[in-house]
């Protein structure tokens, strides 16, 4: 029997509803006329991206004019940052936004940074939270734009927009929302949230990837960043995409009609999940506002623990989550956001993010439940071990760990699944790992190669402190801080 699969990381993308991609089909073959084109075929593509745009506007309480189609909420979010900074430099070179912003916002202000802007990035407490009161303080004379996501996708917490762009617009300051992760998930007005500028993504709510939108409030002046026919209207040139366009329309349309209902489904869902949590596993920690966030995300950290471990045991169960830690090219680096907050590093590492949709279910849950129980009891049991000699072994994909387990379960052998630890890595790619003691390495070879399981890599590891960076990083902090409350330095005996 096949195992269920259960989808909990909503936050990062969804399944294509049925219904969107009904709506899209006949525009892969039958309707494939170029909206810009004076015939028949050209016309009936247009009518329906008009269509769509209305759906996309009705989503956000907005004008349909006021709605420009992107490739996506990065694009969206560069077109906001860019066009209005553009438009605007003769007036000013200063931009506000806040630390835990998405990287297409933070990126994009470091890139003109670079150019000769300057950019203020506000802090936020420890549930992720700006004042208003220091965006207020931060604006200067040359302050001509504000950028504040709407809710943040790593822990859920909802920003006070409405009291910042009442500000802005009193301050005359142009004001730009990311609702990538919001729209769709709760109610959005951009009148009364005081926006001049939103952005939007389709892959977030049941649409096709590749398709996105950006809010422009009628009357803001705003310049193109990339040049060709003038399509959309001069902001955005280039043939559109119509069947995205198509299915990101009827997806906003739905999303409007199910708001009410899904936002109770999955807010039910993740609150069960929540108590689950704080009643079964001793030791963890719930991050973001508790009551001002997102109805689909709860972000938890697990003392002692990495999440990449975590995330690596529920995924050879079909469970899917993902962990709180960015990675990057040279290594792994806590969540920005989760920095931001003051989260340690050692719990920053043992975050993961639990997302969830209005397709997901009661039993789901349990079951999921059920599973993280039993991988954090047994991480927790083999992180807590006294040290000894280990082997490690990857394994190309999660299919083959899974039968290398379940050999060496049926021989009566200890072992533990875990993430690959960062420094046997290959090209930073994490794959799965058995940890196993090295007095049985002999009959693993045997039985992996007897049974014809394709191997990555096999390592010697001494101890169990390399795979455990965040119970490492604790001792770092505690020893640093012991450091500073005694006023010593490295390497002073403290004497006179």
């Amino acid at each position: 029997m096949a195992k269920q699969k259960i989808y909990l990381d909503h936050a990062a993308t969804t399944p294509v509803h049925p219904d969107v991609l009904a709506a899209m089909l006949p525009y892969f073959g039958n309707h494939y006329g170029n909206p810009n084109s004076l015939h028949s075929f050209g016309r009936d593509s247009r009518r329906a991206i008009e269509a769509a745009r209305d759906k996309v506007a009705a989503l956000i309480c907005a004008d349909s004019a006021e709605i420009i189609f992107t490739s996506g909420g990065t694009e969206a979010d560069n077109l906001a940052i860019q066009g209005i900074t553009r438009a605007h430099q003769a007036s000013g070179g200063h931009i506000i936004t806040s630390a835990i912003e998405h990287h297409a916002v933070l990126n994009t202000c470091a890139y003109l940074e670079s150019t000769g802007f300057r950019v203020s990035y506000l802090a936020v407490d420890e549930r992720g939270t700006l004042d208003p009161a220091a965006v207020e303080k931060a604006i200067c004379n040359d302050t001509i734009l504000i950028t504040i996501m709407h809710a943040n996708n790593e822990v859920g917490t909802i920003e006070p927009i409405a009291a910042i762009g009442r500000i802005a617009r009193q301050k005359g300051v142009l004001f730009h929302t990311d609702a990538v992760q919001s729209a769709g998930k709760i109610p959005i007005d951009v009148r009364k949230l005081h926006v001049d500028l939103l952005s939007l993504s389709s892959h977030k709510i049941y649409g096709p990837k590749g398709v996105g939108a950006l809010y422009v409030r009628s009357g803001v002046d705003i310049a193109p960043i990339q040049f060709g026919g003038g399509h959309e209207r001069g902001l955005r040139s280039g043939t559109e995409h119509v069947s995205g366009i198509i299915g990101f329309g009827k997806t906003c349309e739905i999303a409007l009609r199910d708001l009410g209902k899904n936002m109770l489904h999955v807010k039910d869902l993740r609150d069960c999940l929540e108590h689950m949590l704080l009643e079964r596993i001793p030791g963890i920690r719930m991050n973001g506002y508790p009551d001002e966030r997102l109805p689909h995300i709860l972000s938890v950290s697990f003392e002692g623990l990495e999440a990449e471990s975590i995330v690596a045991s529920l995924d050879v169960e079909g469970i899917y989550a993902s962990a709180g830690a960015a990675c990057t090219t040279s290594a792994i680096e806590p969540s920005h956001v989760l920095t931001a907050m003051r989260l340690p590093s050692h719990l920053a590492f043992a975050t993961v993010r639990f997302s969830l949709g209005w397709e997901n279910t009661k039993e789901e849950i349990s079951q999921t439940m059920e599973v993280l129980e039993k991988v954090v009891t047994n991480l927790r049991r083999f992180y807590a071990a006294d040290a000894q000699d280990l082997v490690v072994v990857t394994f190309a994909d999660e299919r083959s760990a899974v039968l290398a387990r379940d050999k060496m379960h049926a021989m009566g052998i200890r072992y533990t699944l875990a993430a690959t630890p960062s420094h046997m890595r290959e090209k930073d790619v994490s794959h799965v790992a058995l940890f196993f003691p090295s007095k049985h390495q002999d009959k693993v070879k045997k039985i992996l190669e007897k049974s014809g399981i394709e191997v990555v890599s096999l390592h010697h590891l001494q101890g169990i402190s390399s795979p455990m960076r965040g119970m490492e990083l604790k001792r770092m902090e505690h020893a640093f801080w012991d450091t500073v409350a005694t006023g010593k330095k490295d390497g002073d005996s403290g004497a006179d």
